[in-house]
């Protein structure tokens, strides 16, 4: 599919920068907190204030991306993006450090939505399973590559110098939406001017009425919320339990990042033959389950390697799948579902950071790995109850124009 393959890479470097603009705090909080004259918590808040603007601009988006479209707003996010790398690289004061996170998290609301919603916007129902493993795989390039850059960087010069790997991101991406998406779409696909004010009318309030819908969001929420509170404390597990070095975490971090691009391909070729749904809430249940020997069974570190691997195989699985079930929740809007995505996720670290945290400071880990569970179950249970308008594997598999309910989606690419 060779245009098909034009038309994902500005999606897949998309979801790469956005997560690179993400993780590269969190090698060098400290390196950042010695030369700002802060503590590593007041650093940390960086984070947090960054997921808190994709979380509110993820509002407006749901409103906007249906009209204004997904090249547009892929443009945008890049252009914040790159514009938060570079203020924060330059930042001469924590307040100013703070006020160039607010342009990042504008930054990933924009290129997060946009790239999930791309999969509705410029590929068929048949196509969209292949599409979003792409999507999916490529924040975990950020992780696979970005995390031991930024630590060469930091190491060769200055924790600034380690802001050009979410900057390259960007103009990588902003190029290839410049080089390889169209800036208006193929003859046949665009909709009447009647339609095209209606799409996304409803935005996040239209998700939120819908009740399918809802619960898939509120899914997607308890399940981010659990992976994060795994993921922010993998690597102080490492260190407090097997006393390795903070360079061996990034190995073991890197290697569980690359089982779950791994498992995107998995994800693509199960949705050919398994319900969505089936395949979102067994996984579910198999995060939450391998959680549990993962932060209670210590006897080696290739154990808990091995299990964060399993972890990460079904959470790749269950992303996949799940963001595929949802862009079938309102396929006239697909991009307010995207939206509603970004804000559950980034809302869900927030939430996941902090009661991991509360947590870890009540008990222990291991009491941590059964909270865990108890999450990702919560959230397969409330994907048991999301309708799935595709009906089973085979449904999936006939071209949208069969149907004709995906017929308006591609004019979202203008």
């Amino acid at each position: 599919m060779p245009g098909a393959r034009r038309r994902i890479v500005p999606l897949v470097l998309a979801t790469t920068a956005t997560q690179a603009t993400i993780v590269v705090l969190a090698p060098i909080v400290v390196e950042i907190g010695r030369d700002l004259e802060a503590s590593v918590s007041a650093i940390g808040q960086g984070r947090s204030l960054m997921a808190g603007t994709a979380v509110v601009a993820s509002l407006a988006i749901a409103s906007a991306i249906d009209r204004i479209g997904v090249r547009r707003l892929l443009l945008w996010g890049s252009w914040f993006a790159l514009a938060g790398a570079a203020a924060t690289a330059l930042a001469p004061s924590l307040l100013l450090f703070y006020l160039a996170h607010i342009l990042a998290g504008l930054g990933v609301a924009c290129l997060l939505t946009a790239g999930f919603a791309g999969v509705a916007a410029l590929f068929e129902e048949s196509e969209s399973a292949w599409a979003m493993s792409y999507v999916v795989g490529g924040q975990s390039i950020a992780w696979i590559a970005g995390t031991p850059l930024i630590g060469l960087l930091t190491d060769a010069g200055s924790w600034r110098l380690a802001y050009l790997v979410p900057a390259v991101a960007s103009l990588l991406a902003l190029v290839a939406v410049l080089a390889l998406l169209p800036a208006r779409p193929a003859r046949g696909v665009r909709r009447t001017r009647s339609e095209r004010a209606g799409a996304g009318a409803g935005g996040m309030l239209g998700v939120l009425r819908n009740v399918s819908a809802r619960r898939w969001a509120l899914a997607e929420l308890v399940a981010y919320s659990a992976w994060t509170a795994e993921l922010t404390y993998a690597g102080a597990f490492y260190v407090q339990t097997y006393g390795v070095q903070e360079t061996t975490v990034g190995f073991l971090l890197a290697i569980g990042s690359l089982a779950f691009l791994l498992s995107t391909v998995v994800a693509r070729t199960l949705a050919k033959r398994v319900d969505r749904r089936h395949l979102i809430v067994v996984a579910a249940l198999g995060m939450g389950v391998t959680l549990v020997p993962l932060l209670n069974l210590t006897p080696a570190v290739w154990l808990t390697l091995a299990l964060f691997c399993v972890t990460a195989l079904f959470a790749g699985v269950r992303t996949v799948s799940s963001s595929t079930l949802g862009l079938s929740q309102l396929p006239a809007e697909p991009g307010s579902m995207m939206a509603a995505r970004t804000a559950s996720a980034q809302f869900g670290y927030m939430v996941g950071a902090v009661a991991g945290g509360a947590v870890l400071a009540l008990a222990d880990f291991g009491v941590l790995g059964f909270v865990l569970l108890a999450g990702m179950a919560l959230s397969a249970a409330l994907i048991a109850r999301v309708s799935d308008p595709r009906g089973g594997a085979e449904a999936g598999a006939r071209p949208s124009r069969e149907s004709g309910s995906r017929a308006p989606a591609p004019a979202m690419a203008e």
